[in-house]
């Protein structure tokens, strides 16, 4: 079987460790040995959310755990902010339509970074009561400074939800620190677990929100499931293996200490960066630190991403993303979140590398590779 590299944005690799207890016997979620290990995963979920208000899992995807923000939240006519600059910031305001919610825009285009004074002037023109905010946008890169957008909601009164799934556990989230009321994230990205698994954090403010909602839910019911979790189980059966699974990848990135992984996304994601700009290639995302999720890059005229991404997976076995919409056939995405190191990198750097240069584009061959791993070098050493 020949060598595969998982190199999307979700999921991604999942750690031998992380696989191991996934297969082990399944356990009965209603006896004693599950409601052990449920407290202590939600121990330390509370760790790397960096919250003392709840977590609750669910077994659903993380967009589960973005819908049952929307039904928790709102009832029907309830102004709503929906700040988007891409695919997932889009998402939050179809939900919340979904259910009915007067749904305001604040729309960039994909690609830029949302602005704080954006969002204080839609809130004092719209009057919106809750804030849904995108940390990283996996289709173009973008890592938002939640923490100010979160700031000037917080001021005009709002709640702030924010989508946290592909940044949970790569960049910094201080859900507390940075006046978070809901933050949902999945199993499958920077927690190096199956898919399968999302979570929600909900501040004492979202809680009385929650009381006075008028949209129906069951499934999703955060006050059902609150109740459930507090004896260590849940109200219906969860995907126990997975349970198991993350409970030991959360050990390994507390282990390994939520500042060192950070530091190490951010140098992969500069290894990255720098990697591609040695090719010639042009950067779609932004050239920051705090862009250390996914990587999107540009492809050379002529080239069209979709043929680049099939041919990096049927000749190399390397699966990376391609763009969304109109960007499918200009734009690939690298992602390095959770189980990556440089050499990953540099790996699908030169399979890119090799592919263009087949294509007629002039490069340098084996300039990526080196100017990475002197890029990774220059980050850890700082």
């Amino acid at each position: 079987m020949p060598k595969r590299y998982l190199m999307a944005p979700g999921p991604t690799p999942v750690p031998p460790a992380v696989l191991a207890a996934g297969a082990q016997p399944v356990i009965h979620h209603r006896g004693p040995d599950f409601r052990v290990l449920m407290r202590r995963c939600l121990d330390r979920l509370h760790d790397v959310c960096r919250t003392r208000s709840d977590v609750l899992l669910f077994t659903a995807s993380g967009s589960g755990a973005f819908e049952s923000a929307v039904v928790n939240l709102l009832s029907p006519g309830d102004r709503v902010l929906a700040v988007s600059a891409g695919a997932f910031g889009e998402r939050w305001a179809q939900l919340a339509a979904a259910y009915g919610a007067d749904v305001h825009d604040l729309t960039y285009e994909w690609g830029e970074t949302p602005r704080p004074e954006d969002v204080r002037a839609r809130l004092d023109e719209t009057g919106a009561e809750v804030v849904f905010l995108v940390h990283s946008e996996t289709s173009t890169g973008v890592v938002a400074d939640v923490a100010a957008l979160a700031r000037v909601a917080r001021e005009a009164g709002a709640l702030t939800v924010v989508d946290a799934v592909s940044s949970l556990g790569a960049v910094p989230v201080e859900t507390d620190a940075w006046g978070l009321d809901v933050v949902v994230s999945g199993s499958q990205k920077a927690l190096m677990t199956p898919p399968g698994l999302s979570l929600v954090t909900v501040s004492e403010a979202a809680w009385a929100r929650s009381a006075t909602a008028a949209n129906p839910r069951f499934y999703l019911d955060w006050t059902r499931l609150r109740d459930s979790l507090e004896t260590g189980t849940t109200p219906f059966t969860p995907a126990v293996s997975l349970v198991v699974a993350l409970d030991t990848a959360l050990g390994l990135l507390l282990e390994e200490g939520l500042e060192n992984a950070f530091a190490r996304h951010a140098a992969l994601g500069r290894a990255c960066r720098e990697g591609a700009k040695a090719m010639g290639l042009e950067l779609f995302s932004p050239d920051e630190e705090r862009s250390a999720v996914v990587t999107a890059i540009l492809t050379p005229d002529g080239v069209d991403a979709r043929e680049l991404v099939l041919a990096l997976r049927d000749r190399f076995g390397i699966t990376v993303a391609g763009g969304h919409e109109e960007l499918a056939s200009r734009l690939f995405r690298i992602g390095h979140i959770g189980y990556f190191d440089v050499f990953d990198i540099t790996t699908a750097l030169v399979a890119v590398e090799e592919l263009l240069a087949e294509r007629g584009a002039e490069i340098e061959r084996g300039r990526a590779a080196s100017r990475a791993l002197e890029a990774y070098d220059e980050a850890v050493r700082v």
